[in-house]
């Protein structure tokens, strides 16, 4: 349950991540070599340009709130894979989300020497408003 606790938590640990833009610390939460895919970002390989994309892609004056849940893990060993719906709403300073997206995600986690951190990650847009 230990494993399954942490790579869960790597969910919440990324959520927090986007929210505040804290681009520096993608090591907490991406293997080095990680794969990510998205419909805003394509395929990006790395966790540096990860990061540097990231910090590019900002949109000035624009805050996000990332909620996920129904997250399910299954730990094979050192590897596990592990998905989540998650809606992320977007919004400006004092005023109600302009856009919303529902999105599924499915990642790959690896034992690090760190713990555990997200080696792939595909998300899927859902739904947007």
């Amino acid at each position: 349950m230990n494993d399954r606790t942490e790579i869960t938590d790597l969910f919440s640990r990324l959520n927090h991540l986007l929210d505040d833009k804290r681009w520096d610390d993608a090591h907490t939460v991406f293997t080095s070599d990680v794969a990510v895919y998205s419909p805003r970002n394509g395929e990006i390989r790395g966790r540096a340009e990860l990061a540097a994309f990231m910090r590019q892609a900002e949109v000035a004056d624009e805050h996000t709130q990332h909620v996920t849940t129904d997250v399910i893990v299954d730990v094979d060993g050192d590897q596990a894979t592990a998905s989540a719906n998650s809606v992320v709403y977007f919004f400006r300073a004092d005023e109600a989300p302009h856009r919303t997206s529902g999105l599924r995600l499915a990642c790959t986690a690896t034992r690090t020497p760190d713990g555990w951190r997200l080696s792939e990650s595909r998300t899927r847009l859902l739904w947007m408003r």
